[in-house]
């Protein structure tokens, strides 16, 4: 099996990683996570400008036509710098679900504006009670004339601080936590009845409650089918998983790299500690974490674009590997560099925080490992 990336994406890749590296230093990042909306839009700006917002799209949208390969390139770059702006949130999640559920016309008049950088969105799904599971919902869309009422809340809403338009899951029938039942919306976020409060997360990216109440919705905002938006937003939260997990990747390579860098100008008894057959043992084994979790990546990647049957066991196979790799090496990092490893002057912390975040984004170590048990031994 070939898994050398074709001359386009090795160009992409090269593009994200020289933006990175020239233009999204650890200053810059610093002053972003600390501004008032937690993202620079001008450099989102240049994200459209640089064709990444694109990638995932059609072309008759004006897209790039890319596949899970494409964004998983793109992803591992932005990861390495801990890029705030919020790809995920609105390329991927919010655009995913237009891409794959909206109608002629919802696509036409929003996709446009993900591509040239105008327009932010969030994907809202998840509830308070719901913890991992977001067949959970609470919110209520009721029939009212020629349109729907929403009314409930979303919480922890990635760059929901930010979004101009929500893609939002309510129970349109059946009980809470019934898989059929489940439709999707799109809501403008300045519609009346919409409420949100932002707050910051640990690893710097800014998120939102969003409270819905007597949110009016025209019939031709619905996103997907009726009644059947669980199978529509669980198969873009499982391209997501992939993107969340080359996020991941390109974060522990850096962290191996930095750690590796460090030992090597840290001294001890007049010796740099990489000298040390201990601890050199132990960045071994923190390289072969991260080989593993490339490897498991390759291939979920493989098996989603080939459309494979076992596509889902891969994806919780991938996410229960990337938990114990990163908590692997974040922690032999902090180690290695002694109490400044977690400090917020030292970037290592902050690699080791958003790792801490991703493991709770769509289901942690423990409960991917249950889905893939049931996927694997019970079907």
């Amino acid at each position: 099996m070939n898994f050398d990336f074709t001359e386009e994406q090795v160009m992409l890749r090269d593009s994200v990683a020289r933006y990175v590296q020239d233009d999204y230093n650890w200053e810059t990042r610093v002053a972003i996570a600390n501004s008032v909306e937690g993202m620079d839009r001008a450099r989102w700006q240049t994200f459209a400008e640089l064709g990444w917002l694109s990638i995932p799209f059609a072309e008759e949208h004006g897209g790039f036509g890319g596949d899970a390969v494409d964004v998983m390139v793109v992803m591992e770059e932005l990861g390495k710098g801990l890029v705030l702006e919020p790809y995920l949130a609105t390329v991927l999640l919010y655009g995913g679900l237009l891409q794959k559920g909206g109608s002629a016309e919802l696509q036409a008049a929003h996709i446009p504006s993900i591509i040239d950088g105008s327009s932010l969105g969030a994907f809202a799904y998840l509830e308070r009670q719901g913890r991992y599971e977001m067949a959970d919902v609470k919110t209520s869309a009721s029939n009212s004339g020629d349109g729907y009422v929403l009314n409930g809340e979303k919480v922890v809403v990635s760059n929901g601080a930010n979004a101009d338009q929500f893609v939002v899951s309510a129970r349109t029938s059946g009980e809470q936590s019934d898989e059929q039942g489940i439709s999707l919306f799109l809501v403008a976020a300045d519609a009346a009845g919409v409420e949100r409060i932002d707050y910051r997360m640990m690893d710097g990216q800014r998120v939102a409650n969003v409270v819905f109440k007597d949110v009016k919705v025209p019939a031709q905002n619905l996103v997907g089918e009726l009644d059947a938006g669980y199978a529509l937003m669980s198969q873009v939260v499982m391209e997501a998983n992939l993107a969340l997990s080359a996020e991941a990747l390109g974060i522990m390579q850096r962290l191996n790299a930095k750690t590796v860098e460090y030992t090597k100008t840290r001294e001890q008894f007049g010796v740099a500690i990489s000298s040390f057959q201990a601890l050199q043992h132990r960045m071994v084994d923190t390289f072969m974490s991260y080989e593993q979790a490339k490897s498991l990546l390759y291939r979920a990647v493989c098996a989603l674009t080939d459309d494979q049957e076992d596509e889902a066991q891969a994806i919780h196979a991938l996410r229960v590997v990337i938990a114990k790799a990163g908590k692997h090496i974040f922690g032999e990092a902090i180690q290695l560099h002694g109490g400044m490893g977690i400090t917020d002057e030292l970037d290592i912390g902050h690699y080791a925080k958003r790792l801490m975040m991703i493991n709770t984004t769509f289901g942690n170590g423990d409960y991917h490992q249950a889905q893939f048990n049931a996927l694997r031994y019970n079907s």
